[in-house]
């Protein structure tokens, strides 16, 4: 009954989508406001519609009930909790749900907390997003329909891909769909503006919020996937450039230069055709990872589906909210007027900057993955776009940017005079300087990359420090008195330092060591000694594991004993690697156990990788930064303030 309840909650939720889209709309182009009215209503009625139907199917999974198919073909009763509550969105069914879950969230929150808005922008937004909305539950009903269920109940289920039975796979995929679907925001508000004919700084303001915390949840969800990657696939890397990874890093470079475009829209009411253009490829960037993963275009660990009817829908999705927005956009974008002049040197030209090299670098990740595809489609070649390709092309462009944005974010508006600019710099730069120096002395012949990405990261850290520094007028004790938002601007600089100097300290620095070894063998790595005292089997919920104990000294010192494993799922004959690594500050010890030897022994795979949790960190240090100036008091009265001191828009016509 309970799974019944939630399918119909999912059908009436289309309707109530339908509703949401349509009557707003309508008013908003009358001017009846109580039309009008109907969409802060309707988008909460969505949301706790999804969210029966999102909890019935939680409810299916957790007391196993293989009635439904979805819950047969992902589910086991033998699985922890965790994965069978994970294992609901584990799959493709499960994940759309949970994609319309968040689309629903979004708009709830933009009904419960946009009464600032002006009536028909409030009203345009809401049904922009109940449009999305709409979409995506036609698609779950018409082709992927969680709620099918089985004419024969089988006995158990086929349990859920090992791969994904892990914490960070866990918590991964919200995380990085808070980020996707949070995009639908910006989107909205852009799409709304479009209709409306008017960008201002007002609208730059109340867009400006829903953007940061759609980046801050699409920065923890790639991180989490990282560090997914790195511990549990045992290959001790941390990105491949996979096509999916690029799907979820190119939203994220094109939502960071829509946040600094935005911040120009507000102070100098430029950019506003650039900064609603951004709106748009930002949200048709998710929309493309999404067809890429559910399509059956690639092959990839993150796949979920492989049926082209379903690709087929969700291309028709991207081509009409994305082809629709851009046509509209075509239309209207010549007529929104910059009102602010600014010189070539000014903080103004500096974001500009900072706006072309990431949505460059985001095309250049886009053709990149792109390109395989293409090959194959028009001239039938099998092509391999891979890692060397990414870093060479990407690389320039982000060692650009982490030259510019100290500079940039030092700059005044409108004009800067150089030799001002320099002097409170001078420290960072020196600083940076003897680092790369320090650098230099200790990893002799280590490849450049180790000496450029510490200084860049170097510049990067003590820019955002000077910056604190010069906006506290140089006195210590208004340091603690600064904005939220100047203190979350630096640290999301600051982290982004920290993420480049751990990732080309890691890849300039890393040990590998790949050998056969036996039970009571030693042998040693980097001044590290690993014995491999034994192999036991190990029994766990739902597999049998291949577990070794193995020792780590320097000289006589026991450091840590680690247990890498080799299991196997039984239930889906899958085996599975599992690393167990010795996390530093400045170095990991990374240990992978493989197959027995025909000779006797086992493969040992080691690695030394320096610098290497400095990464996540720095993710972690930005997703901070944003979630504090996210906190900012600016951020909450400005769109209230509209109330009481309505700020003059600038026409279309």
């Amino acid at each position: 009954m309970i799974v019944e309840t939630g399918h119909f909650a999912l059908i009436l939720a289309l309707f109530v989508a339908l509703v949401q889209t349509t009557v707003p709309l309508v008013g908003a182009h009358k001017g009846w406001s109580g039309w009008m009215a109907v969409a802060a209503p309707a988008a909460l009625a969505q949301f706790l519609l999804i969210a029966a139907a999102f909890g019935a199917l939680t409810y299916a999974f957790v007391t196993s009930d293989f009635s439904l198919q979805l819950v047969y073909a992902n589910s086991h009763t033998d699985k922890p909790m965790l994965y069978k509550i994970s294992g609901v969105w584990g799959n493709h069914e499960g994940s759309m749900l949970l994609w319309v879950l968040i689309l629903a969230l979004f708009g709830a929150a933009a009904a419960a907390f946009g009464g600032a808005l002006p009536e028909r922008l409030r009203a345009r937004v809401i049904a922009v997003q109940g449009s999305i909305g709409l979409a995506f539950l036609a698609f779950i009903i018409f082709t992927s329909n969680p709620f099918i269920r089985l004419i024969d109940v089988p006995f158990n289920g086929r349990d859920m891909n090992p791969l994904l039975q892990d914490p960070g796979l866990a918590f991964h995929p919200p995380f990085l769909y808070l980020g996707y679907v949070g995009l639908s925001m910006a989107f909205s508000f852009a799409v709304a503006a479009l209709i409306e004919g008017r960008v201002d700084a007002a609208w730059a303001r109340w867009v400006r919020p829903w953007t940061l915390a759609a980046w801050i949840f699409l920065t923890i969800g790639i991180a989490l996937g990282s560090w997914w990657a790195y511990y549990e696939l045992g290959w001790g890397g941390f990105w491949f450039w996979d096509p999916v990874e690029n799907a979820s890093f190119m939203p994220w470079l094109l939502a960071a230069a829509l946040l600094h475009s935005a911040i120009v829209v507000e102070k100098r009411e430029a950019l506003k055709s650039w900064t609603i253009l951004l709106a748009i490829m930002a949200f048709g960037f998710s929309l493309i990872g999404t067809f890429l993963v559910r399509s059956g275009v690639i092959s990839s660990v993150h796949s979920f589906a492989n049926d082209p009817e379903r690709g087929v829908f969700i291309l028709m999705i991207l081509a009409v909210f994305t082809g629709g927005a851009l046509t509209l956009y075509a239309a209207r974008a010549g007529d929104m007027q910059a009102k602010g002049i600014f010189s070539m040197v000014s903080r103004e030209s500096a974001l500009v900057m900072n706006n072309i090299l990431l949505a460059v670098s985001a095309l250049v990740v886009f053709t990149g993955t792109v390109w395989p595809l293409v090959a194959e489609l028009f001239w039938d070649r099998k092509l391999s776009v891979g890692a060397p390709f990414f870093e060479k092309a990407f690389t320039p462009f982000m060692v650009a940017l982490a030259v510019l944005l100290p500079i940039g974010a030092m700059m005044p508006w409108k004009r800067a005079n150089l030799s001002r600019l320099i002097r409170p710099l001078l420290p960072a730069a020196i600083l940076s300087l003897a680092v790369m120096a320090l650098v230099w002395t200790m990893a002799t012949g280590r490849p450049v990359l180790a000496l450029v990405s510490a200084g860049l990261g170097a510049w990067l850290i003590f820019g955002a420090l000077a910056e604190i520094w010069q906006r506290a007028g140089r006195k210590p004790a208004r340091i603690a008195r600064l904005p939220r938002a100047d203190w979350g601007k630096a640290l999301a600089h600051g982290g982004l330092g920290i993420v480049i100097a751990g990732i080309g300290l890691l890849m300039a620095g890393q040990v590998e060591d790949i050998r056969v070894a036996k039970a009571g063998e030693s042998f040693t790595v980097a001044g590290y000694t690993i014995t491999l005292v034994g192999v036991d089997t190990v029994p766990g919920p739902n597999y049998s594991s291949q577990q070794a104990t193995m020792e780590v000294r320097v000289g006589d010192k026991l450091v840590t004993t680690l247990h890498p494993e080799k299991r196997i799922y039984p239930v889906q004959a899958m085996p599975t690697t599992e690393a167990d690594i010795d996390n530093g500050f400045w170095r990991d010890v990374y240990l992978v156990i493989g197959d027995p030897q025909e000779g006797g022994g086992w493969a040992v795979r080691t690695y030394i990788k320096p610098f290497a949790n400095w990464i996540w960190a720095g993710c972690l240090i930005m997703s901070f930064g944003g979630l504090l100036s996210l906190t900012d008091r600016r951020y909450r009265v400005a769109a209230g303030a509209r109330k009481t001191a309505p700020l003059k828009a600038v026409p279309a016509e």
